[in-house]
């Protein structure tokens, strides 16, 4: 039996990995759950699956949530960042599930990874800010991270078996997103809740922005380096409308394979929780006939800058990701609060990079943190004004 910390059991991948584990009480046992408002759900969790630790960010909802509970529950909660890096780093658990949101994920993951736990991480960012620390051998030299991402979980599945010397390029699927059909002439009439409806997966709000920008998958290609050890001109990037491919491999014999299925998380979940073997979990099964045909698009990097912008910061290096990923933020949560408009998500990313001076990585974490805060501090002053 695995014990299991999942770091954001309230959120899609959450609420995806609690289901999966229902679903084999005799494979996983849950030890830790951490949550940031969503107090209701999360209480809902600890009842129904006992953790030893529970942890949520603020004080007064860690004191809501006492009060939530039925007395003599014996589930210890805490709150705060010191919180949740103790969840990560919980010595009971053997997995912990990386699905906290943002910039806020970092510290908890490499928590996890210094205190020798496997990781299944589908928290982008850690990867993106700190990926070339994370991946050097001394640093997490005792721990596998096993990817949850679809995109991801399919070159992860795609290479199994074969050489690192034999790859010649990764291919990323994306879907296009809501707005794939939209000339860009009218992007700038593009409203929140438009750009929230996407058109195959469901998911948070922060990601469904990033798909309509196409940020999730520029965001995706600085983790695939990372994670596959792979330069960035040998990372290429399809539209799949479909969703059906998840991502491809081609070797240096030409042969190309992927991994096909519906669009659900719960397989790269699964694959994740289970490694090596696979679960029976209860999926619709993907019917090819019906289905009928798989279309392919290059993508259009001027109408989508967000995925251009995300190649130069890989390109450059150092903590240009960083600055990247926390301009995005801040972008993105001005967009949702409809302080600033669609078109303007890339703009300010793009001034945000050019204005910080970048430097390179130094092996400090400190140094991510304080580029990461900085670079708010740049974008928040954009908007409004661009």
């Amino acid at each position: 039996m695995k014990n299991i910390s999942i770091l954001g059991s309230t959120g899609s991948i959450g609420v995806n990995t609690i289901n999966i584990i229902r679903m084999f009480p005799e494979e996983f046992k849950v030890k830790v759950l951490t949550a940031k408002n969503n107090i209701k759900l999360l209480a809902d969790q600890i009842i129904e699956f006992a953790p030893e630790l529970a942890v949520v960010y603020e004080e007064k909802n860690a004191d809501m949530l006492v009060k939530l509970l039925p007395a003599g529950l014996k589930t210890e909660i805490i709150f705060g960042k010191k919180g949740y890096k103790k969840a990560a780093s919980y010595s009971g658990s053997d997995i912990v599930i990386s699905s906290m949101v943002g910039a806020a994920g970092l510290v908890p993951t490499i928590a996890a990874i210094k205190a020798g736990k496997n990781v299944a991480l589908a928290n982008k960012e850690t990867l993106v800010m700190a990926g070339e620390i994370i991946t050097k051998p001394n640093f997490a030299k005792r721990i596998k991270i096993f990817p949850i991402d679809s995109e991801h979980s399919a070159i992860f599945q795609s290479l199994a078996g074969h050489k690192k010397e034999e790859l010649t390029k990764i291919i990323l699927t994306a879907s296009g997103g809501p707005f794939r059909k939209l000339p860009r002439k009218k992007f700038n009439s593009i409203t929140p809740d438009e750009a929230l409806n996407h058109p195959t997966w469901s998911m948070g709000k922060k990601i469904s922005i990033d798909s309509a920008t196409l940020m999730n998958k520029g965001l995706e290609i600085i983790e695939a380096k990372w994670l596959f050890g792979i330069n960035e001109d040998k990372i290429e990037v399809l539209i799949h409308p479909q969703s059906i491919i998840h991502s491809m491999v081609e070797f240096i014999d030409g042969s190309v394979i992927a991994q096909l299925g519906n669009p659900d998380m719960k397989t790269a979940i699964s694959y994740a929780l289970s490694y090596p073997k696979r679960l029976p979990i209860k999926q619709t099964r993907m019917d090819l006939a019906k289905i009928g045909s798989l279309s392919f698009e290059t993508p259009n990097f001027d109408k989508f800058l967000c995925l251009r912008l995300a190649y130069e910061a890989l390109k450059e290096g150092g903590l240009m990701p960083t600055v990247l990923n926390a301009a995005n933020e801040i972008a993105v949560e001005a967009f949702l609060n409809k302080k600033t408009d669609f078109l303007s998500i890339p703009k300010i990313i793009e001034k945000t990079m050019l204005k910080y001076n970048n430097k390179s990585l130094n092996g400090n974490i400190e140094q991510i943190l304080e580029a990461d805060v900085f670079s708010r501090e740049i974008a928040s002053s954009f908007i409004g004004v661009i």
